[in-house]
This record gives structure tokens, sequence and C-alpha cells, in this order.
């Protein structure tokens, strides 16, 4: 059995959530492998909107197994928020949802870092999210990062500090405060809601679960025109938004994709800075964007065993 993947082909708010929320029926397993709570997948039931920014969109579905990637950046204030949200709904996480303890950990001061950064670009920003997933990545790749696993150390406050006070030396060269002592007791609370979930290796129970013959939906975050390295950049997101990601992000080989389902909108639009030949700042474009808020989405998928591409 191969995994199969959604992936956004503009610059996100394509509609991801919501194709996976249609798609899930088909699949055992939902699995998200890039980016962070700079994802806003959102979706509709009864008239109430949820959106999600961590958790795979596949959770509302029962008997559905939901995975966060090694891949994926976790702030666990905003995972908890998410919890809380799904808990009122009688939604309870703790059941379909394993965590990568490879994935890391946005700490509250990556947050001010981001916004240090943006600050101090001034006209060259890129046009952040301020969610801290960029300075994230960075001590990920820097190897210093914090992971998910990291949390069941014996030692994990030693580590937290050590990165702590080094963010703390780079924040004073940007001017900019460290985090307060409320807002560092408010994460490390939040931790505890981790603690909770199911931690995994989650690259060896992906590649179980796909030797059992399980169907498997990989999740995409922002869209392919966002990849760091082929997007636009560098007004780009942090992370492999393209069908390479899925592989990296789940640690699965490439001959383990199967098909690549792709959304776009009929209208193109982008959040934050960057290039966008296409915009029209007019009064056509205001019109075009009242009258697209009601065209249907439609998603294209790519066969694998000849490249076809074709609506759904």
């Amino acid at each position: 059995m191969k995994i199969d993947v959604l992936l956004g082909l503009q610059w996100g708010d394509e509609g991801k959530g919501k194709l996976i929320d249609v798609l899930a029926p088909d699949y055992d397993v939902i699995a998200r492998f890039q980016g962070g709570p700079n994802a806003g997948h959102t979706l509709e039931f009864d008239g109430i909107k949820h959106v999600l920014h961590t958790i795979p969109s596949g959770i509302f579905r029962e008997n559905k197994l939901n995975i966060i990637g090694n891949g994926v950046v976790i702030d666990p204030l905003i995972f908890k928020k998410e919890n809380d949200s799904l808990l009122k709904l009688g939604i309870d996480i703790k059941k379909n949802l394993w965590v990568s303890r490879r994935a890391h950990l946005i700490l509250p001061t990556h947050r001010l870092l981001d916004a240090a950064s943006e600050t101090m670009k001034g006209k060259t920003k890129i046009g952040s999210t301020l969610k801290g997933i960029g300075p994230t990545y960075m001590d990920k790749t820097g190897r210093n990062g914090l992971r998910v696993g990291d949390i069941e150390r014996h030692d994990f406050k030693d580590a937290l500090n050590y990165l702590l006070n080094k963010h703390a030396e780079l924040l004073s060269f940007y001017n900019h405060p460290t985090v307060s002592k409320e807002d560092l007791e408010m994460w490390l609370e939040s931790i505890s809601t981790l603690r909770e979930m199911t931690l995994v290796d989650s690259e060896y129970e992906i590649n179980s679960l796909i030797n059992s013959s399980k169907r498997i939906l990989a999740e995409g975050a922002q869209g392919s025109l966002l990849d760091i390295d082929f997007g636009s950049y560098p007004f780009v997101t942090s992370s492999n938004t393209i069908t390479a990601g899925a592989c990296i992000g789940l640690g699965v080989p490439p001959s383990a994709i199967g098909k690549v389902f792709g959304v776009f909108k009929a209208y193109c639009t982008r959040v934050g800075s960057g290039p966008f030949p296409s915009e029209l700042n007019d009064a056509t474009g205001d019109e075009l964007r009242k009258k697209a808020m009601n065209l249907v989405v439609l998603p294209v998928a790519q066969d694998d065993a000849d490249g076809s591409i074709y609506l759904l």
C-alpha cells in the first residue's frame, strides 16, 4: 500500500482542510508532514467553523488515526488551545492522535525572535505569521532545537533553559525583551497536554502501517509556491511544502508515494509580502473577490501510473 498526498498548488488557503475531510472516509490514517501553527485548516460542521492549526484535519472522523509527523513544528500553547476547543465538542484527541517524538517544539522565545527579525527588516520583511516557525526550523537545522521526545527526559528543564538563554542573547542583539515569567509558565503548563498524548517514533509506525496495507493520506500545509526551495523565495515558509516534503516529514521512501492530490482555487490569493503578478488593485479585483467567495474549489489528482492530472 502507498501513501497518497494532498497539497496546495498556490500560496495557501486553497481549501486543503476541507478536502482532507472529504477524502478521509477512504483512508485509515491522516498524517501531517510539515509546517506548524502557521497553517489554518478550516472545517465547518452544523454551521460551526473549526480551525485546525496543528492537529490533522481527519480528527473529526471516528475510527481514523491521525499522526503529527516528525517534519511538523508544534507550539504546545496552540496545541493545548486546539485540544481544549475539541474537548468542548466531545472530541477526545487522545483516542486517535499520535505525535512524533521527532517533531520540534516552538518556544515562546521563538515567537519573539520572529517578531524582532521582521521588525528589523522593515520594508523588506517577508510577511511572517509571527508564530515562531522560521526560528524553530533554524534551531532544528542548527542542531539546537528541542523535540517533543525531549519532554520525556529527566533533564528537560536544563535543556530548555540552555536554549532560552541562547535566545535571550539573540533578542538582546535586536534590543528586544525576552519572554516574561508569566508567559513562560503558561508555556510550561501547556507541555502537560502534550505529555498526555501518545508519543511515538512515527517513522517506524507509519512504515509499519504501510506494510499492514493501511491507507494513509498525507496532509500538507501552506502551498507549493511557498516551498522553501522552489517557492517565491525569500517570501516563502520554512519547510518543503511539495510532495518530496512528505518523504522527509513522515520518514518514508519516494517509492511509498502513490497519488498526489493538488488543490487550487479558481482565483489566486496570497497572504503576506512577496510577488503577486496577477494581483488586481482596482474595482475589478474587488468585484472578483466578492464573487469568488461563492466559487467551488476543484481538487486535481496526479495518477502515479502515468503522471496524468485529472479533476476529481
